[in-house]
């Protein structure tokens, strides 16, 4: 008597994740996504709210600031007689300020960054006795205010002769600590030391190796100190108040001060205020939305090897 045997598959099937576990997998994102979402939305309205009343209250005669919805357009516009006002008022001091700014903060915040790129780098790639206590020392500047240092430095430019000049703005604006320390931390992290080595090999010097790879490959964090010394000057009022008596040499910040101030006598000077800080954010503006798409292509730096 012969026994049949059925064969049976010993190959099992994948399991399928049920509806049930794909539900409860996407409740549990659901709460979070809402959360964040909501967080993200609440800063944005944050940042722009102040753009906002700004384009508002440009567009309003100084009757029509006071007796219309802040956050609503008046019937009658005027912001282009504003901006005329301003643009031509004192025989045109706010360009003046305008450009004053942009000597301060373009020239300030590039010679900033490629002395920060220059310092990180040297710290990062090159060993030398000191080389801790020469960063430590550096980034002790981060934790000093600037507040701090504005009247010793108006007395070291004052023995000088060099109080109440551009340079007494300029030359300031030069250190950026943060800056130094952003680059020694990136060029650790992405500047490849055989990559250094075999461009010696090659015969290239240093200043060339770091004008031709580093300053390549620190371009993320190139555009970051620049966009934050960019900010930081271009907004700095204490240390251009302090150093500056000659209006002709104020900043945007330091001379719209100067029109605010006198809002009690001239009531005209809150169209002038208002006009002033809608043009004076401009430059920011483009330089932000011209210069994010380095950050986006820095991002994923060193995730595939």
């Amino acid at each position: 008597m012969t026994a049949t045997v059925t064969p049976t598959s010993t190959s099992a099937s994948p399991a399928r994740p049920s509806a049930a576990g794909t539900r409860r997998s996407g409740s549990k994102g659901r709460p979070s996504t809402i959360i964040v979402t909501a967080v993200l939305v609440v800063v944005a309205l944050y940042f722009l709210i102040p753009v906002y009343w700004v384009v508002v209250a440009a567009t309003k005669s100084t009757e029509d600031l006071f007796s219309t919805n802040g956050f609503w357009f008046a019937p009658t516009v005027a912001l282009w007689d504003n901006l005329a006002q301003v643009l031509s008022y004192d025989n045109g001091i706010f360009i003046r300020w305008f450009l004053n700014s942009v000597l301060y903060a373009g020239i300030g915040a590039l010679l900033a960054t490629y002395f920060a790129a220059a310092g990180g780098y040297a710290l990062a790639k090159y060993e030398f006795r000191g080389r801790n206590l020469v960063f430590g020392t550096i980034l002790g500047g981060v934790l000093v205010p600037g507040t701090a240092t504005a009247l010793p430095l108006f007395l070291l430019f004052s023995q000088l002769g060099l109080a109440n000049t551009y340079w007494s703005v300029l030359l300031p604006s030069l250190v950026s600590p943060f800056g130094l320390f952003l680059c020694r931390i990136y060029s650790q992290a992405t500047v490849d030391t055989s990559l250094i080595e075999a461009a010696r090999l090659d015969g290239a010097g240093e200043l060339r190796i770091f004008h031709t790879i580093g300053l390549r490959v620190l371009t993320p964090a190139l555009v970051t100190v620049f966009l934050f010394q960019l900010v930081g000057i271009w907004n700095n009022y204490f240390l251009p108040l302090v150093m500056l008596s000659d209006s002709g040499l104020y900043p945007i910040t330091l001379g719209l001060n100067n029109w605010l101030s006198q809002v009690d006598r001239l009531p005209e000077f809150y169209e002038l205020t208002t006009g002033g800080v809608l043009l004076s954010i401009i430059p920011l503006s483009i330089a932000m939305v011209v210069l994010q798409r380095f950050w986006r292509g820095g991002l994923t730096e060193g995730s595939v090897k």
